[in-house]
């Protein structure tokens, strides 16, 4: 084998980055942080090792997800500018591997987190995986244009399994954390098509932008951001709310609805004159929106572990 030939195979082989980049760590990160302050506002407490090793195989479910999403859209992954350099793709990892590490970190991380704390959180991260990989990745995102829409459950439902870890089951605050994460995720999605629209054209993924365009995305964006609102602002009012939260939520979402109207009101000839800066700086702000939302709501347990909860 000539040095060129063996550097080649070399530059193709797998690495233990290109294994960690099948989970999607930027994705993982939000369903860790989502979940563990799901578990840390639940009205049981739980050990911290229990909480730990729960957050643990919580994310290696997220991280299973997002391996068994690469694996299946390995096609359109290969023609989409911004998944091209995935290790599928790229040639670091074949299909049949990431299956197979997919399929294996499933069902490690549901067995591990029903031994570790109840039966129904790992039942409920199981069908969390099978909503995202089956329901969302195989069926709805190419589909219908309404894939994010339907499809956002997978990502909603993390806080609902952390408080489950907690409680055993299912309550209104858990519901309120699973709807903040809903119908956040259309305009936050919906948002960053706008200026990515030639790679779902490409790739023939019926995004909102293509099957309607983007004038109607446009639209859509400020409906689900104004139906989004009034549910944020009432998360306050629960058991898990606060003023904290509640000023954070009302700053948050008139700064969110702010952007909304403006992406609304734009034409394409106005967005393509700035490369879309008024759009992006959206998706980006959509980020600090979800995270201010649950770093309010661990500020309010933070509060009322110290005697200065309100409610």
């Amino acid at each position: 084998m000539s040095d060129i030939s063996y550097i080649q195979q070399q530059d193709n082989e797998a690495r233990f980055g290109d294994y960690i980049a099948l989970l999607k760590p930027r994705v993982m990160s939000l369903v860790v942080f989502t979940a563990f302050v799901g578990l840390v506002v639940a009205p049981n407490p739980v050990h911290p090792f229990v909480g730990f090793v729960a957050i643990l195989f919580i994310a290696l479910g997220g991280g299973a997800s997002g391996a068994l999403n690469m694996w299946y859209d390995a096609d359109i992954d290969r023609i989409m500018r911004r998944t091209r350099s995935r290790p599928i793709p790229a040639g670091k990892v074949t299909e049949r591997e990431a299956l197979g590490f997919g399929l294996a970190l499933s069902g490690i991380s549901c067995v591990m987190l029903a031994l570790a704390t109840n039966i129904f959180s790992g039942l409920f991260l199981a069908f969390t995986i099978f909503f995202y990989v089956v329901i969302y990745t195989m069926w709805l995102k190419r589909a219908t244009p309404q894939n994010i829409v339907i499809g956002g459950a997978a990502g909603a439902f993390p806080p609902m399994i952390g408080w489950a870890v907690a409680t055993g089951g299912v309550s209104i605050e858990s519901i309120a954390m699973f709807l903040l994460v809903f119908l956040w995720t259309p305009p936050h999605f919906w948002s960053l098509a706008l200026f990515m629209k030639s790679d779902y054209h490409e790739a023939k993924v019926p995004m909102l932008t293509v099957t309607h365009g983007r004038e109607h995305t446009r639209k859509n964006i400020l409906v689900y951001t104004l139906i989004l609102a009034p549910l944020a602002v009432g998360t306050g009012f629960t058991s898990i709310g606060g003023p904290l939260y509640l000023a954070t939520a009302i700053v948050m979402n008139a700064l969110f609805i702010k952007g909304a109207i403006e992406i609304h009101g734009r034409t394409e000839v106005q967005a393509e004159a700035d490369k879309y800066a008024v759009e992006k700086r959206f998706f980006y702000f959509s980020l600090v929106y979800l995270f201010a939302h649950f770093a309010a709501l661990l500020a309010e347990e933070g509060l009322s572990h110290i005697g200065l909860g309100v409610w």
